[in-house]
């Protein structure tokens, strides 16, 4: 796979306007998870364990608190600053009441046991975690290119290469889910970042889900959703390689297949099961998606004997090197114009600075709940 580098302004070019895409906000949510399965998983995970991830290592006068990068119903994710080192790091920020009256302390609980689990180059890497009286800290890597959302936002939609480039390191990240029965169930460009060189970070695992045979919880973006989970028969890990589908769609399309004014319109769509190829499409990119984006599950790719296997061995993956891809040896099609070095923010949006509720001292009602933390 030869990408040559390319910039905003030749991403624009010639890319004809497009519906919009809906963005949907999604919340921590996702169903009760084994701890003592997910023990046992890192002890054999082939790959190196971060041993400095632990609860309490970190206080907050450890870091100076930049700005603002991002918000959600359970709380915000700032761009922070290490007093000691001077590194940079985003901490995601979730408030505890908030957590407990929606029903959430378990499934925070799991989302940073399988933070701590995951190593992969396109993951977002944890460093700890702490608390306060009120809240929640989880230490994460920061990653300074972006959202994928805003840079196809921006550009409209995707030439055939840079669409496969990205939806190549996304299939090798969910493989290396898979392979620890962790379904993500969260996949869209908002929650695909780019690092400084342009591969891929997938962040936010509000969703996901240790799963060793399948699952019923509905949850998800809804025009990611697949039909098995709209209907709530169990499901397993398929349901990350229909998302695969959608997401390679709306990258090349600039939206997505089933996308409608209300969930529920989107969800009849999806159960409908139409989908209506743009006419500049490659041949080999509209077979690859008729078999992802199918309600049948013995013919969706991923989920056959041969697992992600079919994918990646699919014509429109003719070129990948998947080994050099895993290893970052191959030239990113597009590197983030990162403009004052380390720490630079400039490729997320604004959002409003509030007053910060953080360092409560004294009694914890909630302390009990998040033991982990």
């Amino acid at each position: 796979m030869d990408y040559q580098p390319t910039n905003l302004q030749s991403l624009h070019a010639g890319a004809a306007p497009q519906p919009a895409v809906g963005a949907n906000a999604t919340d921590v949510g996702h169903a009760s998870q084994s701890a003592s399965y997910l023990q046992a998983q890192e002890k054999k995970s082939l790959l190196p364990q971060r041993s400095t991830v632990s609860k309490g290592k970190y206080t907050l006068h450890d870091f100076q608190i930049m700005r603002t990068l991002g918000t959600g119903s359970f709380g915000r994710v700032h761009l922070v600053r290490s007093v000691h080192n001077g590194r940079y790091y985003a901490i995601k920020v979730l408030k505890k009441q908030q957590i407990i009256r929606m029903k959430q302390i378990e499934h925070t609980n799991d989302e940073r046991r399988m933070l701590k689990l995951v190593e992969h180059p396109f993951l977002i890497r944890m460093w700890g975690t702490y608390q306060d009286s009120r809240n929640l800290f989880m230490v994460m890597d920061y990653i300074e290119g972006g959202e994928l959302f805003s840079l196809l936002r921006k550009s409209q939609r995707f030439p055939n290469p840079v669409a496969k480039f990205y939806a190549a390191e996304v299939t090798l990240a969910l493989e290396y889910l898979h392979s620890h029965n962790i379904i993500y169930r969260d996949l869209k460009p908002e929650n695909i970042l780019l690092d400084r060189n342009g591969h891929i970070k997938i962040t936010d695992f509000g969703f996901a889900k240790e799963v060793i045979t399948v699952t019923w919880t509905l949850c998800g973006t809804p025009d990611y959703i697949a039909p098995e989970v709209i209907t709530t028969k169990p499901y397993n890990k398929s349901v990350d390689w229909w998302s695969l589908g959608i997401l390679i769609f709306e990258m090349l399309a600039g939206y997505t297949p089933f996308y409608d004014v209300t969930p529920m319109k989107t969800y009849e769509k999806i159960l409908a099961g139409e989908v209506v190829y743009p006419p500049f499409f490659h041949p080999d990119v509209v077979d690859l998606l008729g078999k992802l984006i199918t309600a049948d599950l013995t013919r969706r790719l991923g989920n056959l004997q041969s697992g992600p296997d079919d994918i990646k061995s699919h014509p429109w993956f003719a070129e990948v090197v998947w080994e050099k891809l895993v290893a970052k040896d191959i030239e990113t099609p597009y590197e983030p114009p990162i403009a004052v070095g380390v720490g630079d923010s400039s490729l997320f949006d604004q959002y409003p600075e509030e007053q910060l509720d953080y360092g409560a001292q004294g009694e914890d009602p909630y302390g009990q709940y998040f033991l982990d933390f």
